[in-house]
């Protein structure tokens, strides 16, 4: 099928629900590594390997795996477009960073999570019965445009080399403030309206227990009354921009418990060359089983409860009193690189008067990708074989081969 050519370059995939960015490409990776269609780019790789000397030593003997990053992280709960790097094709996936991408979300108001998304625990609830589409549809106004926004709690965004959630896990302020970001709303509009009671969308079932509730209230009001400032250093999401490659993690992790005075060891730092892009990375390497079992323990999709044996003996669930259906709506957003669609959800929430979650997401759009099935690889295509997937794949890198030399020609 591929003769001696090399296939390079860059194609979309379809992330599905439940699964991390990094495990797409462990998955994409399992089945390149044994395929006719990357069999000339392995064994270029082989050849190229033993020209090294000793000076390249720990690369020389490295697994040898087809090179695959990808040009911005998706959280296990969102679907949608990953733009994946292949081969030499990473060394263009800096430009899907600064990309405009298009979501779509559903916000469920009501409640609010540590997370601002369904997978956290319940921190605080308000008042809802007064939210209507017309309000909803005046709130909007301030969101569209150049806007200022701050990122959540749980993201991976470093504070003085350590990642703000790492402060949320361990019940800790960050040194210092967490800074807005200037960010670009260029389309913002409601897809559907769910009046309460005729959708199926509900809140997280665990709330934290008050301890908890109490450090995690403090933490997110202390946030909410800084004063809008923009950030005078620059702080590396180096999650968001693809090197899960050698890491295996995922832009935010599932929260453990908030306990105070509690410390986790902190992570072994990674040194991060300014000069070098997230494209220019090594292939993906087989992280340490552990750290696999973690992260796929980290991707439950579809439920937000927690086994009870994650729990200390000693902690005790908050009852979940019963409440009338909340309203929710779905909103269509194209936005500039940087923003977080879960702190949109939370921060609309608030616009009108009362709390907001995260209830899904889908990226519809990144760059010129988009969901059209002739422009995006289903991940379930996988599973059906080279024969079926082996076309498509040699079709999308053709296809991305020629714009490079048009665009070179031009």
């Amino acid at each position: 099928m591929s003769g001696e050519k090399i296939y390079e370059g860059i194609l979309a995939v379809n992330k599905p629900q439940g699964v991390t960015s990094a495990g797409v490409l462990r998955h994409l990776q399992k089945h390149f590594n044994s395929s006719e269609l990357f069999k000339p780019w392995v064994d270029a790789e082989h050849a190229r390997r033993k020209g090294f000397g000793n000076y390249r030593r720990r690369w020389k003997y490295k697994a040898l795996n087809v090179k695959i990053g990808h040009g911005g992280t998706l959280d296990p709960l969102a679907t949608g477009v990953l733009v994946t790097g292949i081969g030499a094709g990473t060394k263009f996936l800096k430009d899907f960073l600064s990309c405009t991408k298009t979501y779509e979300t559903i916000l469920l108001f009501g409640a609010e999570t540590d997370t601002y998304d369904r997978l956290g625990k319940v921190v605080r609830r308000a008042p809802y019965e007064h939210i209507t589409r017309d309000a909803v549809e005046k709130a909007l106004d301030q969101f569209r445009g150049e806007i200022m926004q701050r990122p959540p709690i749980w993201s991976a965004l470093r504070i003085q080399g350590k990642k703000l959630y790492e402060y949320a896990r361990e019940g800790k302020q960050p040194p210092v403030s967490i800074k807005t970001r200037p960010v670009t709303v260029e389309g913002l509009e409601i897809l559907e309206w769910y009046e309460p009671g005729t959708h199926d969308y509900k809140w997280p079932e665990e709330e934290m227990v008050p301890q908890e509730k109490a450090v995690m209230e403090e933490m997110m009001d202390k946030i909410a009354s800084l004063p809008v400032e923009l950030a005078d250093e620059v702080e590396i999401d180096e999650e968001q921009i693809g090197l899960e490659e050698d890491q295996g993690s995922s832009k935010r992790k599932s929260p453990p418990p908030v306990t105070p005075g509690s410390s986790d060891p902190e992570p072994k730092k990674q040194k991060i060359n300014s000069q070098s892009t997230s494209a220019e990375v090594e292939p993906v390497s087989q992280p340490p089983k552990k750290t696999v079992e973690r992260e796929e323990q980290l991707a439950i999709s579809s439920s937000p409860q927690t086994s009870s044996d994650n729990h200390n003996s000693n902690s005790q669930r908050s009852p979940t009193p019963t409440y009338s259906p909340p309203p929710a709506v779905k909103i269509s957003l194209t936005v500039s690189s940087g923003f977080y669609v879960r702190s949109f959800a939370h921060d609309l929430g608030k616009a009108v008067g009362s709390c907001g979650l995260m209830s899904s997401l889908v990226r519809s759009r990144q760059g010129e990708f988009d969901l059209h099935p002739d422009k995006t690889l289903e991940y379930e295509d996988l599973e059906r074989g080279e024969e079926f997937w082996g076309p498509k794949v040699q079709r999308f890198l053709e296809g991305w081969e020629r714009k490079k030399a048009h665009e070179k020609e031009s």
